[in-house]
Protein backbone atom coordinates (compact mmCIF):
# COMPACT_ATOMS: atom_id res chain seq x y z
CA UNK A 1 0.00 0.00 0.00
CA UNK A 2 1.33 3.24 -1.07
CA UNK A 3 1.62 6.67 1.03
CA UNK A 4 -1.85 7.98 -0.46
CA UNK A 5 -3.99 4.58 0.42
CA UNK A 6 -2.51 4.51 3.70
CA UNK A 7 -3.78 7.84 3.92
CA UNK A 8 -7.11 7.30 2.62
CA UNK A 9 -7.07 4.32 4.79
CA UNK A 10 -6.53 6.45 7.89
CA UNK A 11 -9.31 9.09 6.84
CA UNK A 12 -11.66 6.41 5.92
CA UNK A 13 -11.01 4.43 9.95
CA UNK A 14 -11.47 7.96 11.33
CA UNK A 15 -14.44 8.75 9.32
CA UNK A 16 -16.07 5.62 10.57
CA UNK A 17 -14.71 6.22 14.28
CA UNK A 18 -16.41 9.76 14.41
CA UNK A 19 -19.91 8.41 13.04
CA UNK A 20 -19.91 5.89 15.49
CA UNK A 21 -18.76 8.01 18.67
CA UNK A 22 -21.72 10.70 17.51
CA UNK A 23 -24.45 7.74 17.82
CA UNK A 24 -22.71 6.55 21.22
CA UNK A 25 -22.54 10.17 22.77
CA UNK A 26 -26.51 10.75 21.44
CA UNK A 27 -27.41 7.76 22.86
CA UNK A 28 -25.36 7.41 26.30
CA UNK A 29 -25.85 11.58 26.89
CA UNK A 30 -28.63 12.38 25.03
CA UNK A 31 -30.93 9.89 25.36
CA UNK A 32 -29.67 9.04 29.19
CA UNK A 33 -29.11 12.31 30.03
CA UNK A 34 -30.75 15.42 28.01
CA UNK A 35 -33.63 13.99 27.03
CA UNK A 36 -34.59 11.49 29.80
CA UNK A 37 -37.39 13.82 30.77
CA UNK A 38 -39.44 13.59 27.27
CA UNK A 39 -38.10 10.19 26.70
CA UNK A 40 -39.42 8.99 30.44
CA UNK A 41 -43.45 9.71 29.20
CA UNK A 42 -42.51 6.85 26.75
CA UNK A 43 -42.85 3.01 28.17
CA UNK A 44 -40.44 0.59 27.12
CA UNK A 45 -41.01 -3.00 28.12
CA UNK A 46 -42.84 -1.66 31.17
CA UNK A 47 -39.90 0.87 32.13
CA UNK A 48 -39.54 4.47 31.24
CA UNK A 49 -37.59 4.75 27.82
CA UNK A 50 -35.11 7.63 29.50
CA UNK A 51 -34.84 5.53 32.09
CA UNK A 52 -34.20 2.45 29.83
CA UNK A 53 -31.54 4.23 28.10
CA UNK A 54 -29.64 5.17 31.07
CA UNK A 55 -29.48 1.87 32.49
CA UNK A 56 -29.46 -0.59 29.79
CA UNK A 57 -29.80 0.85 26.56
CA UNK A 58 -26.69 2.64 25.89
CA UNK A 59 -24.57 -0.40 26.84
CA UNK A 60 -26.21 -2.43 24.24
CA UNK A 61 -25.87 0.16 21.84
CA UNK A 62 -22.40 0.40 22.74
CA UNK A 63 -22.34 -3.07 22.48
CA UNK A 64 -23.89 -3.21 19.20
CA UNK A 65 -21.36 -0.08 17.86
CA UNK A 66 -18.14 -2.18 18.74
CA UNK A 67 -19.67 -4.90 16.65
CA UNK A 68 -20.64 -2.40 13.70
CA UNK A 69 -16.83 -1.13 13.46
CA UNK A 70 -15.41 -4.63 13.46
CA UNK A 71 -17.65 -5.72 10.37
CA UNK A 72 -16.79 -2.20 8.57
CA UNK A 73 -13.50 -2.15 9.87
CA UNK A 74 -13.06 -6.47 8.23
CA UNK A 75 -14.45 -4.24 4.83
CA UNK A 76 -12.36 -1.91 4.75
CA UNK A 77 -9.09 -4.43 5.76
CA UNK A 78 -9.87 -6.53 3.04
CA UNK A 79 -11.25 -3.56 0.26
CA UNK A 80 -7.08 -1.82 1.21
CA UNK A 81 -5.48 -5.57 1.15
CA UNK A 82 -4.70 -5.06 5.18
CA UNK A 83 -3.98 -8.63 7.03
CA UNK A 84 -3.31 -8.81 10.35
CA UNK A 85 0.05 -11.28 10.81
CA UNK A 86 -0.88 -14.08 12.96
CA UNK A 87 2.06 -15.74 14.89
CA UNK A 88 1.95 -19.22 15.58
CA UNK A 89 3.20 -20.41 18.89
CA UNK A 90 4.10 -24.29 19.24
CA UNK A 91 4.17 -25.50 22.72
CA UNK A 92 6.36 -28.91 22.70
Amino acid sequence: MDDRQRQEYWRRNLRLMAGLLVVWALVSYGAGILFVDALNNISFIGFPLGFWFAQQGSIIVFVILIAIYVWQMDKLDKEYGVEENETEVHHS
